[in-house]
């Protein structure tokens, strides 16, 4: 808990003190080949919230076949971003998981998504089966929390 109270103190620090200024986590179209296109189906998680006091993924679990790229996107409540717990992965699958995360903040951390549509993709490509258990870095203590299967 405090380290992740210390993460997202850092990070809002950083975004505070004038760090490289991204208005959008979604690639212009120029860019579009910088990021690595989903080659299976693509399952949608809704980031949520208020603002205030209510954070959430909606849904807050799924299960996927393997390959599939989940696509979160930021609908209401703020900055979000989703990371996984480095422990609660199944064994051998963070580096899989790694390489299915471009622009990471921090290990198995993605972005932050500012604005309401910016999405984030993770790839399960080469993912072992298993539950990998994550959480939005700002809304933790919020419980927005969301457990991924692969089958």
């Amino acid at each position: 808990m405090r380290f992740t109270l210390l993460t997202t103190v850092v990070a809002l620090g950083a975004l505070a003190c004038g760090g490289e200024k991204q208005a959008s986590q979604t690639p212009p179209a120029d860019q579009a080949a910088a990021t690595p296109a989903a080659t299976g189906p693509v399952v949608e998680v809704k980031m949520t919230g208020n603002g205030t006091n209510v954070a959430a993924f909606d849904p807050k679990t799924i299960t996927i076949a393997p390959g599939t790229t989940v696509r979160f996107i930021n609908v209401s409540g703020g900055m979000h971003n989703v990371a996984f717990w480095g422990d609660s992965v199944p064994a051998g699958a963070a580096a899989a998981l790694t390489a299915g995360m471009p622009n990471t903040i921090d290990n198995l951390s993605g972005p932050f998504l500012m604005n309401p549509n910016d999405h984030y993709d993770v790839s399960f490509a080469n993912a072992p089966k298993g539950t990998y258990k994550g959480y939005c870095v700002p809304h933790v203590a919020l419980g927005m929390k969301i457990a991924i299967t692969v089958q």
